[in-house]
């Protein structure tokens, strides 16, 4: 319990006013008399009289003064810890966290195989020189689609490797990393190469779809990476459409390119400019001598809406002396003995066209055929061949030789 200093004085002179009067009622005595109460210290009155019981009292009230000045003492010690706790605990927040730093993104393994090369992002071809210098010599061209490898990274250049260049390039000129992919994705053609003989190239994402026509092994196709698709199917070009192909059966990659020195840069005009003269000759001449006019077939109209869906099917989007040569073949079948002896059976004969054995020439035969492929077949049974007696025909990417007629080759 703590003391009142006020009070325990007050008491403490109180109590030295009672004893003085009782000593002095009692009178002085030179024995010693003891004055005991049960509920109050004992005080004892020595020879020396009052001064003596003033004696004690001052002796008991300095006891008092050391007991109060001890527990203000005391208590301000507690008080000075809980002051200390309290500036520890704004000091060390209870909830005080880490800072928790955002992981970085997982790169996909197509990401890391660019992490090294760079693009050009030109519209025709960036030059690469033999130091970091634009006054230095130039060794090559990295041309828009063309892809190459980072050896080493200066100020304001990239040292690169592509093809047979090993040269230096403005950085300011290149895209690299994730959005050289990018680039790529948006201006690199994707093929797909036929690892099969006779992929049919279908309408729809379906085995139950209409056939446009079939590839032959080895023939790359345009992949359409925008159109839409189903689960393994590939959507390429045909002609302007789009088609699909099972994805089982080609090899579908991004076809970018790589730098080329000024040598191979000139070698390469060269021959552009040679093969080009030459496949204007041929093509005239193919075309002076391929045209030939044969007897007529008498043909019933079965026979030549027959005939006009098969054309349809197979050359609807093509031009129509494209459509004309596809008739041409059936009936230069037709004349050659080799083949079955009429209209229907050398469409429908067993493994040749595609669409006939897959339905969609009766389908068409039976919704109706568009006029110019009936037109298209008229001539044909009328005689008219611009394929040069061609039996055969095939997409003209397949490098087969031949007359080129659109996008087929008749052989």
């Amino acid at each position: 319990m703590r003391l009142n200093k006020r009070v325990i004085e007050s008491t403490i002179v109180a109590g030295m006013l009672a004893v003085v009067t009782a000593v002095t009622a009692v009178g002085t005595d030179a024995k010693a008399t003891q004055i005991a109460d049960d509920k109050t210290a004992n005080i004892v009155v020595t020879t020396k009289g009052v001064a003596g019981v003033i004696g004690e009292l001052a002796n008991a009230q300095a006891a008092t003064e050391e007991m109060l000045k001890a527990e203000t003492v005391s208590r301000e010690k507690a008080d000075t810890v809980t002051v200390a706790e309290a500036v520890q605990e704004e000091a060390e927040p209870e909830n005080q966290t880490e800072e928790v730093q955002p992981e970085e993104p997982q790169l996909t393994a197509e990401e890391q195989e660019w992490s090294n090369k760079l693009m050009a992002n030109v519209d025709e071809s960036l030059n690469v020189r033999s130091a970091a210098d634009e006054n230095s010599e130039i060794v090559g061209k990295l041309r828009r689609g063309d892809r190459a490898e980072i050896t080493e990274t200066l100020d304001g250049w990239f040292h690169i490797v592509s093809g047979n260049v090993d040269g230096f390039v403005k950085a300011e000129y290149c895209v690299t990393g994730t959005d050289a992919l990018n680039l790529a994705k948006q201006i690199c053609k994707t093929q797909a190469t036929v690892m099969t003989s006779g992929l049919r190239e279908r309408v729809a994402p379906s085995e139950d779809s209409e056939v446009y026509g079939s590839a032959a092994e080895g023939d790359k196709l345009t992949v359409k990476t925008d159109a839409e698709t189903a689960e393994g199917w590939v959507a390429i070009d045909y002609s302007g459409s789009t088609a699909y192909v099972k994805a089982e059966y080609v090899t579908v990659a991004m076809n970018y390119g790589s730098a080329i020195t000024i040598e191979e840069e000139q070698a390469e005009l060269a021959r552009i400019a040679e093969e080009e003269a030459a496949k204007k000759a041929a093509q005239a001449q193919k075309a002076a001598s391929s045209v030939t006019q044969n007897a007529a077939v008498s043909a019933s109209y079965d026979d030549v809406t027959l005939l006009g869906a098969l054309i349809q099917c197979e050359a609807g989007s093509e031009p129509y002396e494209g459509m004309v040569a596809v008739g041409a073949v059936v009936m230069n079948r037709l004349r050659s003995g080799a083949y079955p002896s009429s209209i229907y059976g050398v469409i429908y004969d067993a493994g040749q066209f595609s669409p006939a054995g897959s339905g969609s020439v009766a389908a068409v035969a039976a919704s109706g055929v568009s006029g110019s492929c009936l037109q298209a077949a008229q001539q044909a049974l009328g005689g008219y061949d611009n394929t040069g007696g061609a039996t055969c025909f095939r997409r003209a990417s397949s490098g087969q030789a031949g007359v080129v007629i659109g996008n087929h080759v008749f052989y």
